[in-house]
């Protein structure tokens, strides 16, 4: 059976939203349950959780004893009942923490797919699906514990909705309650998730579709007034209850502290010119790459068409917000691959590319895939040990194979077939980079492997033994807080001398060192050194050495 039938069988119904959502699902597992917790944005969001849960406060957020008045409250609340259904706060397994994000890009991809369906059919949906769930962005998201892959499916499926009206104003298939239920349901939990970021790239579709066809009756449709209540609904009851537990402070705090330092500038170094999500496209949209030429052609020359055209409508109004805004982050884009998605898979089943076409993409799949290989080497050259040879190759040929058979194919022979061999090892590749190489480049792990000392020598609190909190002097990383618990002490050298004294474990970074053997000279304690933990603190880029103390031996009894 040809790949044209297969994908014609398998399309159909909701068979192709669930295939879509699959291939994100395997492109994102891997991750999961290998790579250990992530600084720093990952590790805050899984502490600020597991302290939700430990004090039962699901309204205030917090991390340690400080607010976290930056995102909603909606990524919590997943973490939450997916902590409390499969794990528990005091395990600290950070898997459990990743459930919703692998959730969230199995909804994309699925959303992905229902929404092209109506606008290209359901082959192209199904392709469309696959594409945005292999993508390299959306499935490192997808085992990373913080908003932006749940931010991404929730968005899609508000757009995904959105297009099946649109193409029932169209001449397409007609809709019912549910859609728009669906519809509703997305862009409320997207606006709890993450404030008003999907409702921003909703709202400019829907208004740049209004524009370009100067007619927007289809609008009227949505349900605007059962639709708005369901958002309140929604929304409403924690916005009202964080506003009284805080007085207002989390507003003040969300809007003028980081809202508005991101417009305004580049927000905590994150700044970069007009073109960043551009060029970094070439590399976050692997392993699609080789088909992003001929996606943007089609796009321009089918723009007369109801699908390309609501497909620009989602892209191009958001990208070219995202682009001039003063701060970037390479996930800020996310939520609009989907729409990319769906030209690439509506040029890839189309069948027709010139040769201009065929050698452009072949040519950014072939430097993408070894442009990724050359990083694995780096990886391997910089932070890996002689046993990692073999992950780092097999790795490595899956990434540069996905790109230079991509680009060979292209060449060669029909772009539906180049496009199915490329993401079949693409995402082999990040499997393998996600769950072989990268948690075997241990100078990378510093908490992680601060951590397995502490539990080696029984010191952990968790375990029991030893009295909380550790204490920690010149490292705060919050992966670190996460693996050692809540009440873990981020103090300076006097703070883990003073631990040591009161029979507590303590964690010194080089660069204190010397106060802190000042500090126990002075206290008159003699700490025993059970570890030592070399490598680098990919956060901030410096080298460091930790120093892992137990508290004095308790002299022995002398018999009589």
């Amino acid at each position: 059976m040809s790949l044209d039938a297969l994908i014609e069988r398998w399309s159909r119904g909701w068979r192709g939203p669930a295939l879509a959502a699959l291939v994100a699902f395997l492109a994102g597992l891997p991750g999961v349950f290998a790579m250990p917790p992530l600084d720093r944005d990952e590790s805050r969001f899984a502490q600020a959780t597991a302290q939700m849960l430990e004090q039962e406060d699901f309204v205030v957020i917090r991390f340690q004893d400080q607010p976290r008045f930056k995102k909603p409250v909606g990524i919590h609340w997943l973490q939450a009942a997916s902590v409390s259904t499969f794990s528990d706060p005091e395990t600290r397994a950070i898997w459990a923490y990743r459930l919703p994000s692998l959730l969230g890009a199995m909804l994309a991809a699925a959303a992905c797919a229902w929404g092209a369906a109506a606008l290209f059919g359901a082959p192209t949906g199904l392709v469309a699906g696959a594409v945005l769930g292999a993508t390299f962005l959306l499935s490192t998201e997808a085992f990373i514990a913080k908003t932006d892959a749940v931010l991404c499916g929730t968005t899609t499926l508000a757009i995904a909705a959105l297009a099946r009206m649109y193409a029932e104003a169209n001449g397409g298939a007609a809709t019912g309650r549910l859609t728009r239920l669906l519809f509703w349901l997305g862009l409320s939990t997207a606006v709890l998730v993450k404030g008003p970021v999907g409702l921003l790239v909703v709202a400019l579709t829907a208004l740049s579709l209004w524009a370009w066809d100067r007619k927007g009756g289809w609008l009227t449709g949505l349900g605007w007034g059962w639709g708005v209540i369901l958002f309140f609904a929604i929304v409403g009851p924690w916005a009202w209850a964080v506003t009284v537990a805080t007085d207002g402070g989390f507003w003040s705090t969300a809007i003028a502290g980081d809202l508005a330092p991101k417009l305004a500038g580049g927000q905590e170094t994150h700044g970069a010119p007009p073109g960043y999500h551009t060029i970094a496209l070439l590399l976050l949209f692997f392993p699609a790459t080789l088909m992003l030429p001929a996606a943007l052609m089609l796009g321009w020359q089918g723009r007369v068409e109801p699908g390309i055209r609501f497909a620009l409508a989602w892209l191009v109004p958001s990208w070219l917000l995202f682009e001039l805004m003063p701060t970037k982050l390479v996930h800020y884009t996310l939520p609009t691959y989907g729409a990319l998605a769906w030209l690439v898979a509506a040029a890839a089943m189309s069948k027709r590319m010139s040769p201009r076409l065929r050698v452009a993409g072949a040519g950014v799949s072939a430097f993408a895939g070894v442009l990724l290989a050359a990083g694995v080497a780096y990886l391997f050259k910089e932070y890996g040990e002689g046993s990692d040879l073999f992950a780092t190759i097999l790795t490595a040929l899956l990434l540069a194979g996905a790109g230079l058979a991509g680009a060979i194919l292209l060449l060669r022979s029909v772009p539906l077939t180049a496009l199915a061999v490329a993401l079949g090892l693409g995402v082999l590749g990040h499997g393998a980079l996600a769950a072989g190489l990268a948690p075997r480049l241990e100078p990378l792990w510093l908490s992680a492997r601060t951590e397995a000392v502490l539990a080696k020598a029984r010191l952990l609190p968790r375990q029991g033994i030893t009295p909380a909190p550790v204490a920690v002097a010149g490292y705060a990383e919050p992966s670190l807080v996460f693996a050692l618990g809540t009440p873990t002490d981020l103090g300076g050298p006097v703070e883990a001398a003073t631990a040591l004294a009161d029979a507590r474990p303590a964690v010194v970074e080089a660069r204190e060192q010397a106060a802190f053997e000042a500090a126990v000279k002075a206290l008159g304690v003699k700490p025993r050194l059970i570890g030592t933990v070399n490598g680098l603190d990919y956060s901030n880029g410096d080298k460091t050495t930790l120093r892992v103390y137990a508290p004095p031996a308790e002299p022995k009894e002398t018999s009589r």
